[in-house]
């Protein structure tokens, strides 16, 4: 199984546990943004040694390379000269310089092979760093709102909204009472005044009585020794025998 493959793993391992975990999630993406992290960091390196590989192979392969041309030109120069046997041994090492370059020609294949796939690899998880990295903040903005609601209902459920309320149906009771007593006082305040006005009047009729008694008493009081015959006086007095 490959680094990506491993890392892959773990990302669908955590997201399915991060579903019933209990921990903060904003702990838990926070390290796991982490994880991915130093695990690019370790496939960085895995990569840059894989290059390094490949460029001392590269460099070992044109190495024989050149040495097999050399050793060619040089088995011309010994034929040129008319030494079979130097050139023979030229050639030798020519064909030795030679197979050396065909079993680096394929480890060099191999090794190109493999630093390509770590560089996809290292691609991929570039990409799926800088995804979960978006998600990530999502998911905290979403973790945070939620705290935020969950700590706002716990504030109003913590809340005892009833005292409150039965704290303004008292303060209503004692205004009503209030506004009862202000009420009663005017009424008495009008029943006094009443009182007064009522008491004016009577004491106006006791005047006018005793007056009356007065002139029935001295005649001479009156504007007249005669009554005279007075219809409505008449009619006064049917009236007041009749009560």
């Amino acid at each position: 199984m490959g680094l990506f493959d491993r890392v892959s793993r773990v990302v669908r391992s955590w997201l399915n546990a991060l579903v019933a975990a209990a921990e903060d999630p904003e702990k838990i993406l926070e390290q796991t943004m982490i994880e991915m992290q130093d695990n690019l960091v370790t496939l960085r390196q895995a990569v840059a040694q894989a290059i390094a590989s490949q460029k001392r192979l590269e460099q070992q392969f044109n190495q024989n390379q050149q040495q097999a041309a050399e050793w060619e030109r040089r088995a011309k120069i010994a034929l040129q000269h008319g030494d079979e046997q130097l050139a023979l041994e030229a050639l030798s090492r020519k064909k030795t310089a030679l197979d050396a370059a065909m079993a680096l020609k394929g480890q060099l294949e191999q090794s190109v092979t493999q630093v390509e796939a770590l560089k996809k690899q290292m691609q991929q998880l570039e990409s799926k760093i800088a995804e979960a990295r978006t998600r990530k903040e999502m998911l905290v903005a979403r973790a945070r709102a939620a705290k935020a609601s969950e700590q706002l209902q716990q504030t109003f459920s913590s809340l005892n909204t009833n005292a409150p309320m039965a704290a303004f149906e008292r303060m209503e009771e004692r205004v009503q009472e209030i506004e009862a007593r202000s009420q009663a006082v005017a009424e008495l305040n009008s029943d006094t005044l009443e009182a007064k006005f009522a008491a004016l009047e009577t004491s106006s009729v006791d005047e006018d009585l005793a007056r009356l008694k007065a002139e029935l008493a001295n005649p001479q009081l009156s504007p007249s020794t005669t009554p005279a015959y007075d219809p409505e006086l008449e009619a006064l007095r049917r009236e007041l025998e009749k009560n």
